[in-house]
């Protein structure tokens, strides 16, 4: 994110103190950060990269400030959560119990989380419902639910090993009867940067999975239990699908048969092995081996030069002021981008709308969607914030389409889902405007209310 981003995170950077256990302590002298910090260094420059530069100097403080955040459930444990909040309560076995309840089922519904993916290190989102039958006369505090989540949330995960994780703890931690975790994950989809998909309007950014695990009396597929557990979801109107969930032996993050970039840099497999050491993982966990040239694959599309020569190709046609039909508003609605945030180095992604005015003599598009997509790519794939992509847009789009012209962009943040915020399912635009568009209100009112209500990021 740009602008809109620094203020309250950088007044923090600045002053570069937190406080760690009641004491007040420089953040350079935590030692795993400053390994996070100059591992991203060295993936800056492998992107062709000035690490010193305006908006990039200081990306890896930022970046390893997110890591430590995003995965501080490798420092907690369940056991200190939920043996704190054990209450007595008659359970399953005589499904008679004080304080008004019945001694049944227990769930907690729609609880927002995030992850990051172990395959290649981008955040997925998480839908969250956990269940348990109380036992053994004791209850936990319905909050705590929430909280173990979380720790294994705030780890690097797969879907199906998450949900295991969240249903052993808790059968461990409060040896109920059974417990049942069901999660639906999103992950980000980029298409591969030579495929059709990557031209084609309506591909879908995300892969969205579902799975679910059980314990105890939930052991058993066609259980009672998992029927009350299905029911009760549905009456939140969660989809059919989620007594079919998805088969473990598959595959997920679409990052996996992202395109090839070649042998990836050693330096670069180096930063990202000491990036894992450093947030407390084994980098030599089986699941985690292809996880560095996995990563920097995805990255090195950010340092593609192809799009250079297919924004060449096409003539550049500048119009005649003065044989446009000045009340004529035309546009070019929901244009895809992917890009990374220059600040976090994390996707984000959306859709571009451009206005103009347009002359009889041109048609209704006198250039064609193709440049206009082929230019939102190119300066989309690449380390941007939003507002200087919603910029270049415009200022290169007025080359084809006159002085007058509008871009709006509505896009996706992960930064936002995976910092301290943690602010899911949120989206931020962003406007540049040229020639009339600066200065005619009812211009922009015009082709703002052109913008379809559907065509958010």
């Amino acid at each position: 994110m740009g602008a809109l981003d620094e203020c309250p995170y950088d007044l923090e950077l600045d002053n570069e103190m937190k406080f760690v256990g009641g004491v007040r302590r420089g953040f350079e002298e935590v030692h795993e950060t400053l390994a996070v910090e100059e591992a991203v260094k060295v993936l800056l420059q492998g992107l062709g990269e000035d690490f010193e530069r305006e908006g990039l100097r200081k990306t890896p403080l930022r970046v390893a400030r997110a890591l430590r955040e995003g995965t501080r459930g490798y420092m907690q444990k369940v056991k200190d959560i939920v043996e704190s909040a054990l209450f007595p309560e008659t359970g399953f076995v005589t499904r008679v119990g004080h304080a008004g309840g019945a001694g049944g089922l227990v769930l907690v519904r729609d609880l927002d989380l995030f992850s990051y993916c172990e395959s290649c290190l981008l955040p997925f989102q998480v839908k969250c419902h956990i269940g348990y039958v109380p036992c053994g006369q004791r209850v936990v505090g319905l909050s705590k639910l929430s909280r173990v989540a979380e720790v294994f949330a705030k780890r690097l995960q797969d879907p199906y090993r998450l949900a295991d994780d969240i249903c052993s703890a808790l059968q461990n931690g409060i040896k109920p009867a059974g417990a049942a975790v069901i999660l639906k994950c999103h992950h980000i989809h980029f298409p591969n940067l030579g495929s059709a998909a990557f031209r084609n309007s309506n591909h879908n950014g995300w892969v969205t999975i579902l799975v679910k695990s059980g314990s105890g009396v939930f052991l058993d597929k066609s259980a009672e239990a998992w029927s009350e557990f299905l029911s009760l979801l549905r009456f939140k109107e969660v989809e059919d699908i989620y007594s079919t969930c998805s088969d473990k032996n598959k595959s997920w993050c679409p990052c996996r048969t992202f395109c090839k970039m070649g042998e990836p840099d050693p330096s670069m497999l180096r930063a990202v092995f000491s990036i894992l050491g450093s947030i407390g993982e084994d980098p030599l966990r089986k699941e985690l081996v292809e996880t560095p040239a996995c990563f920097i694959n995805w990255m090195m599309n950010f340092k593609s030069c192809d799009l250079d020569l297919k924004l060449n190709e096409y003539p550049r046609m500048k119009m005649d002021s003065k044989i446009l039909n000045r009340d004529s508003v035309q546009s070019e609605m929901s244009l895809p981008f992917w890009s990374q945030c220059e600040h976090h180095l994390l996707p984000f992604y959306g859709i571009v709308h451009i206005g103009y005015f347009v002359s009889e003599h041109y048609g209704s598009n006198p250039v064609g969607k193709s440049l206009l997509q082929s230019v939102v790519h190119f300066y989309g794939f690449k380390l941007q914030v939003q507002e200087r992509l919603t910029r270049q847009i415009a200022e290169t789009v007025s080359l084809f389409l006159g002085e007058d012209v509008i871009v709006v962009v509505e896009a996706s943040h992960t930064c936002m889902m995976s910092r301290g915020i943690e602010k899911l399912c949120t989206t931020t635009a962003t406007i540049a405007l040229l020639g009339r568009f600066s200065t005619d209100s009812s211009a922009r009112a015009k082709f703002l209310q052109m913008i379809p209500s559907s065509g958010s990021a």
